[in-house]
């Protein structure tokens, strides 16, 4: 979660709200939370690979799993090229979809060699990235704060706009959910790692959001792509701009490898039951991965990274996912008392949350997002179609 999000986000988040972007996020933090306690109650109770596929799937049927792990797979898909894509920005300006490509390959890489490997990437890349974003924070402000330049706001359908965005730096406790059967005692460790990654996630965000809002202000963070550097320049400060941009890359590669950990499980999730190629269910002798599948999405997303446009990618993303956790709610509102339900309005503001603010996206994001997802329907009503004949 503490990953390529802050350093992506924020710019079109501001570009959307204006001088509201705080409540905007605030808004993004509460649909979080309440998705990840309807996540962390269903992974509890089903501690299994796939996530809110196999949620939906139990708990409202097959066709809703299905449309839950399409839109998460695709979805997904979209923020591994948008993370790729955040390393070359931050990287090498100009050459963002060489580094794209480049970065895919490698974090492919490790994530065939298993999953102890790329838990262990994860926590050496998150450390250094919070003592980045930890300088950004204290430059941004103690600094120079003279050149912070306002925005306007679209009015509540800015700030609606700008809360689905910024639920893109939110979104990573999902992929927790999908290594049900990777993970030891997974009924209480991924509970609990959803929630504590969720409050150190907010406060970090906060805190940086504020840092950014103070030195640059709303207008500034609307015009750039490359944010938190652009806040150690602006506050004065600018030798520790490579820093940034190392601390930056490293956030977005971490975001990749947990991406298509969860991608590629999500995929071995559907593929089990015959709804992707049955090949990409394969598991590696040696490393105990689903080989086939990991090498699929990195095909796939080296390919996303050299085409796609990185904030279309950010849009599109935010709504496939959000359809997901749309599911995931719906699921745990059908919970009972004995199986640790949420409290009855979690799941009901979640659902609600995820509707609403999926809608006010970009229309382009919307409309790309309810044509994937109405393909992905179609695929599935032609296979239950030919199973019955």
């Amino acid at each position: 979660m503490v990953g390529a999000g802050i350093f992506a986000a924020f710019g079109p988040a501001a570009a959307a709200a204006g001088s509201w972007l705080l409540l905007a996020l605030a808004l993004a933090a509460l649909l979080a939370y309440c998705n990840a306690i309807s996540s962390a109650r269903l992974a509890a109770l089903y501690p299994v690979s796939g996530g809110t596929y196999v949620y939906g799937r139990e708990r409202l049927g097959a066709f809703w799993g299905y449309i839950a792990g399409w839109g998460f797979v695709v979805g997904k898909t979209a923020s591994c090229a948008a993370m790729a894509l955040t390393v070359g920005a931050y990287a090498w300006p100009g050459h963002e979809r060489l580094i794209a490509v480049a970065v895919v390959v490698a974090v492919t890489l490790v994530n065939y060699l298993g999953v102890e490997k790329s838990a262990l990437a994860s926590r050496v890349i998150v450390g250094i990235v919070l003592a980045v974003l930890l300088v950004v924070a204290v430059t941004g402000l103690t600094g120079d704060h003279a050149n912070a330049s306002t925005a306007t706001s679209t009015g509540p359908y800015g700030v609606l706009q700008a809360a689905g965005l910024l639920f893109f730096a939110f979104a990573g406790y999902a992929r927790i959910a999908t290594l049900g059967e990777e993970v030891r005692e997974p009924a209480r460790t991924i509970p609990r790692a959803i929630m504590v990654a969720l409050v150190i996630a907010l406060g970090v965000y906060t805190l940086v959001a504020v840092a950014a809002l103070l030195t640059l202000g709303a207008g500034g963070l609307a015009n750039a792509t490359d944010p938190l550097a652009r806040v150690v320049e602006a506050a004065g400060f600018p030798g520790l701009t490579p820093v940034v941009r190392v601390g930056a890359a490293l956030a977005a590669t971490g975001s990749l490898l947990a991406l298509v950990l969860g991608v590629s499980r999500t995929t071995l999730a559907m593929s089990r039951d015959g709804h992707l190629p049955k090949t990409l269910a394969a598991i590696h002798p040696r490393y105990r991965v689903p080989h086939h599948a990991e090498l699929a999405v990195g095909v796939i997303v080296a390919i996303a990274a050299a085409t796609v446009d990185l904030r279309g990618a950010i849009g599109f993303s935010s709504f496939a996912v959000l359809t997901y956790y749309l599911v995931a709610n719906l699921s745990a509102a059908t919970l009972t008392q004995a199986e640790n339900r949420p409290p009855r309005w979690v799941p009901v503001v979640g659902a609600i949350g995820c509707v609403v603010v999926g809608f006010a996206l970009p229309l382009t994001s919307v409309l790309a997002g309810l044509a994937v997802l109405g393909v992905g329907a179609v695929a599935y009503f032609v296979r239950q179609h030919r199973l019955g004949d």
